[in-house]
């Protein structure tokens, strides 16, 4: 572990190392005591902010979740007033990640596949994400004029989740980097309905 490391709080040491190995490796094949040997935390320390690894897995898809909407909100201000652009923005910007070489899929989507019973503490924030998407997408598509804004939030919604799988299975010459064309031509097959 780095100086630099060293200087963080445990949590976020705690939670930077785990969420490092969950996304590059797979939830279930990390344990708890690689989690503490990344770390450098006592395994006291790690217990004492994650009582349980399925609290791990949860705080860690909570920190994910926000650095998602950090970056959708970032792509939604660079086209402030345009509800069009800025689906489009945010379609780049899933385009640039879903593309990008050290892609590893989305975490919300791959730890979905690894934990399926929906009474899972992780599926709470999954499911809470991909219909803050959706709605999201819902309220930009109205705001722009779309005929149908729920139909183009879910085909939208499922034009991104499928650009996070190829981008996974395919890498950075698949077609997850089309993912913000198909994107705009759905938005101009309903903004040329709705006229």
């Amino acid at each position: 572990m780095s100086a630099l490391d060293a200087a963080k709080p445990v949590r976020r040491r705690i939670l930077d190392a785990a969420g490092e190995m969950f996304y590059r490796d797979g939830v279930r094949a990390v344990g708890i005591d690689a989690v503490i040997a990344r770390s450098g935390v006592a395994k006291m320390s790690l217990y004492r902010h994650f009582p349980s690894k399925d609290d791990l897995v949860r705080a860690w898809l909570e920190d994910r979740n926000a650095a998602f909407w950090h970056r959708w909100e970032r792509a939604e201000a660079s086209r402030a007033g345009d509800p069009r652009g800025q689906i489009e923005a945010i379609l780049d910007m899933i385009a640039a990640r879903a593309s990008h070489p050290e892609w590893r899929g989305c975490p919300f989507l791959n730890t979905g596949t690894e934990f399926p019973d929906g009474s899972h503490p992780a599926r709470a924030v999954i499911r809470a994400n991909k219909a803050a998407v959706r709605e999201r997408l819902r309220q930009l598509a109205g705001a722009a004029g779309a005929r149908d804004s729920d139909l183009l939030a879910q085909q939208l919604q499922l034009l991104i989740d499928g650009a996070y799988t190829i981008g996974q299975s395919l890498g950075p010459d698949g077609p997850a980097k089309t993912v913000a064309s198909a994107g705009r031509a759905l938005i101009a097959a309903q903004l040329r309905a709705g006229d």
